[in-house]
């Protein structure tokens, strides 16, 4: 008893960031997963050797630039920067063989920028203009490598993190793209090597630093008499500017200082740093320049900290600055209020780069638009044998249906007939009556009733859903290429007898789907959800019908309607939650379900969101490879290689037709759909050498091969093959397999 208590301890203290140290008390002979972290101040300090004085360091001309960048609501009151900008220009005195320059530095906001560079040039300030292209922007990729898998946004460990450290992740993720618009490194080293050249003295500042004549003449004879190539400035944050108009010469500068550099001195902003997560402190870390910084955790996901610079050491303090006001009182001074400027700065951060993303996407993506048999809408016609197939396929689903979830012949758990439901396939009762474990599971075997078409699937809910499905896919496509209206007719009687008649309505969400009676209050469990998996294609059929008119406007909203309804469960459900944390194939089909309905409902930042985190699937789904761990510890691993596998073909489809490319994206060690389709098809002609208990059907090859053909050419070792073409291959496969029907069309 005493052992199975310290395994749940441990279970829940590795849920609890910074648990590692407790962990290691507890249990020293083991080590946990939670957020491990590491502290700068851990590093060998360095020897540093007398710094003796040199004439190298008696120059006394100066170059001052200021960085002005974006306002960052709500870091930053809107307008802030001009505000200041003003106020230094009207306010702050010439000082003593010092030039002042700025840095425009990719500032968004177009007027703002046009604002800024008028009052420079009335003043005839010399400025640098480093413009923001949305162009340039749009073409970074995010940064998947830098963070730990154990952290990717769907992981179940993701979600016991604080919202600050969510943040954090979210923020490492966007690095590249932080790095391009806000810049910060970026414009402080063009500041340093443009003023090396101009001056002995560099201060690459930001925009809203400002000297009073008291504070430059300290910093100036500091600089002046310590001789050194590196000096930090404390700086002093100011709630009200006016009062640098007094010229005090007390201030309490405890902030995080500004740099000057010599013209000879060989260090330089680290430009990997992102803005939010310390950009400059990096650069104090390497000179060892001492502060509150060395006490700043290293999180798993943050770059690491750097070893020392040869020129650690080297440095001395010199007078101090003036941060001049943000706009927000409440962010400005003391411990709570450092912790909510990191807040602010991150939420800012995030706001203004999701617009960004969304201003992009939007310009590529149209909720209207087919994603799976746009070629078909466009043209008009199927060519055969496609066509012939279709029609026979579309007159055989006129005899069926409609079909509602009220005709099963069983009740679930709910005894709500609206409630669909099916029992877990894999679960069987257990033959030897046993207290806490009523079921077996049978991996590969499914229970009587949970195969598709069999007689006893009548009881449930699966096989209905299915044909739902399929058939109004069928009957949309002859609907669109035959224009015989009884196709459409019947198709729009399906749509509004499963999801719209209040007497014959499913209810929105899959609490039954896959239930183990007597386990988890007789509610289903999360794989249950990958029996909706075919959405899909089905909401392509819905948009033939809506764009032929053939569903009403009302029809349209009230089924738009219950996929939102639908669309919350599955995002906030436990099921959906967990499903959504899932390693294996029911993760890829958990994405293809949310990202098909979002993109049908004009749900952009949610697919948007649901697509960046497929790529992190990619990363832990596929080893280098291309072989899939997760599908290969199943008793039928033919079937879920290949399962999984179209699945990120559907995926792939899906983010192409929104503009977004999954096919050529590789993780950190080379991670693909790619790769995965060139370690699976060399079995075309060969022998599965993995475990499959039962019959597996080989053409379930053929439309990887004919996706690998389409996207990425001829796929070398296969040449000696006789692969039929696509016109022999046939178009409907038992809907397990996960190919969609007609596979041929796009």
């Amino acid at each position: 008893m005493l052992k199975r208590s310290g395994v749940k301890v441990k279970y829940w203290l590795s849920k609890v960031p910074y648990a590692k140290s407790i962990k290691r008390k507890l249990f020293s002979s083991q080590s946990g997963i939670g957020v491990a972290v590491s502290y700068p101040s851990d590093r060998r300090q360095p020897q540093f050797s007398e710094i003796h004085a040199d004439d190298e360091y008696n120059g006394g001309s100066f170059v001052l630039y200021r960085v002005l960048g974006n306002d960052l609501y709500p870091r930053h009151k809107k307008g802030q920067t001009l505000e200041n900008l003003n106020f230094i220009l009207r306010n702050e005195s010439a000082f003593p063989n010092c030039k002042k320059k700025y840095i425009i530095n990719r500032i968004i906001d177009k007027e703002q920028e046009e604002k800024i560079v008028k009052r420079l040039q009335e003043e005839g300030c010399d400025f640098v203009k480093i413009p923001f292209s949305l162009d340039e922007y749009l073409k970074i990729p995010l940064d998947i490598s830098g963070v730990p898998q154990n952290y990717f946004p769907y992981r179940m460990e993701y979600q016991y993190l604080s919202e600050p450290e969510k943040q954090r992740i979210k923020m490492r993720i966007c690095r590249l793209k932080n790095n391009y618009v806000m810049n910060n490194n970026g414009a402080r080293n063009v500041a340093l090597r443009r003023g090396k050249s101009e001056a002995d003295w560099v201060l690459p500042w930001d925009g809203n630093c400002f000297m009073t004549e008291s504070a430059w003449k300290l910093l100036y004879s500091d600089v002046k008499n310590k001789k050194m190539p590196y000096f930090f400035v404390p700086m002093a944050r100011i709630e009200d500017n006016q009062k640098l108009l007094e010229d005090l010469h007390v201030v309490s500068a405890s902030e995080e200082p500004q740099m000057v550099f010599h013209c000879n001195s060989k260090e330089e902003f680290n430009e990997e740093f992102y803005y939010g997560r310390r950009p400059k402190v990096e650069l104090f870390w390497r000179l060892g320049i001492a502060g509150d910084w060395d006490n700043w955790p290293i999180e798993p996901w943050d770059l690491p900290c750097p070893e020392y610079s040869p020129d650690a050491g080297m440095y001395s303090s010199a007078g101090w600055v003036a941060r001049l006001f943000s706009g927000q009182a409440h962010l400005e001074n003391g411990k709570s209020g450092l912790v909510d400027r990191g807040l602010a700065r991150n939420e800012a951060i995030a706001d203004l780069l999701e617009r960004l993303d969304s201003d992009g996407f939007k310009a590529r993506y149209d909720s209207q638009r087919l994603c799976y048999v746009a070629e078909v809408a466009e043209h008009g016609c199927i060519k055969d044998p496609f066509n012939s197939e279709l029609l026979r396929n579309a007159n055989a689903s006129l005899s069926r249906g409609p079909y509602s979830v009220i005709d099963k012949k069983t009740l679930p758990p709910s005894r709500n007939l609206h409630d669909y439901w099916h029992p877990a396939p894999y679960f069987w009762p257990n033959p030897i009556p046993m207290p806490g474990l009523p079921y077996i599971r049978k991996d590969g075997k499914r229970v009587p009733g949970t195969r598709l078409y069999e007689p006893l699937s009548d009881n449930y809910d699966r096989t209905r859903l299915q044909r739902l499905f399929d058939d109004t896919f069928s009957l949309s496509l002859a609907g669109s290429v035959s224009k015989d209206e009884r196709y459409d007719a019947h198709a729009v009687k399906l749509v509004c007898t499963w999801f719209l008649n209040p007497e014959t309505a499913m209810s929105p969400h899959l609490e039954y789907a896959q239930v183990r009676k007597g386990w988890n209050k007789n509610k289903g469990s999360s794989s249950g959800i990958i029996e909706a998996k075919d959405f899909y294609y089905f909401l392509d059929a819905v948009r033939l019908l809506e764009r032929r008119e053939k569903l009403t406007k009302s029809n349209s909203n009230d089924l738009r309607e219950w996929l939102s309804k639908y669309l919350h469960w599955l995002r906030t459900s436990p099921q959906g939650v967990k499903e959504r944390s899932a390693l294996n194939n029911h993760g890829t089909y958990y994405d293809l379900q949310v990202g098909a309905i979002a993109a049908f409902l004009g749900e952009d930042m949610l697919l948007r969101h649901t697509l960046r985190d497929s790529r992190f699937r990619i990363v832990q789904q596929f080893s280098t490879d291309g072989s899939q761990p997760e599908e290969l510890k199943r008793t039928t691993t033919a079937h879920y290689c290949c399962f999984n596998l179209q699945g990120w073909i559907h995926l792939a489809q899906l983010a192409e037709s929104c503009g977004e490319d999954l096919w050529s994206f590789e993780g950190p060690e080379g991670q693909s759909i790619r790769r995965a389709m060139e370690w699976l098809l060399p079995y075309i002609d060969k022998n599965w050498p993995f475990q499959q208990i039962d019959e597996f059907d080989s053409e379930r090859f053929y439309p990887i091969y004919y996706a690998y053909l389409s996207r990425y050419g001829k796929m070398s070792g296969l040449e000696h093959l006789e692969i039929p073409s696509k016109e022999e291959v046939k178009p409907l496969f038992f809907p397990h397999d996960g190919i969609r029907p007609f596979w041929q069309l796009s």
